[in-house]
């Protein structure tokens, strides 16, 4: 290590920070360009089918989840459906909306395995407060 030495330290360093792989993903961006949101937080979407995902073990649960086809860009995910018995509030054709579930570093949550976003609205009623009973589902 000779006294003008920091120039050569810096350029190495530069060099093999490509071979790591969480700042590749971070620099290109990678993550943004195949998110079905496209970076939003919540987006709208027309459910297409109710179907059930068997939970991970130990739990041998059927989770409530359904098709959900993205207005923005036309791409599909599968979205779970919170609250007990919130499924018969959803039918095929309704417009809904959709967050994530806020698993850690993007991937699915708990035990539900591939499902990265839930239902928050359905034809613009909180799904919280009709599956409580507070409120009617609109028509549409």
């Amino acid at each position: 290590m000779g006294l003008k030495n920091a120039k050569k330290l810096m350029k190495r360093r530069r060099k093999f920070r490509w071979k790591d792989r969480k700042y590749k993903v971070k620099t290109l961006n990678l993550y943004a360009k195949h998110d079905p949101l496209e970076g939003d937080n919540q987006a709208k979407g027309i459910v297409l089918s109710k179907i059930q995902k068997e939970a991970k073990q130990p739990n041998s649960a059927m989770r409530k989840c359904c098709r959900v086809q993205l207005i923005k860009n036309g791409k599909q995910v599968t979205a779970f459906i919170p609250g007990n018995l919130a499924q018969k509030f959803i039918n095929e054709h309704d417009e809904v909306l959709i967050q994530r579930i806020g698993g850690k570093q993007g991937r699915s949550k708990g035990d539900i395995p591939g499902v990265r976003f839930e239902i928050i609205k359905v034809n613009d009623q909180p799904l919280n407060l009709l599956a409580k009973g507070k409120i009617e589902k609109g028509r549409r």
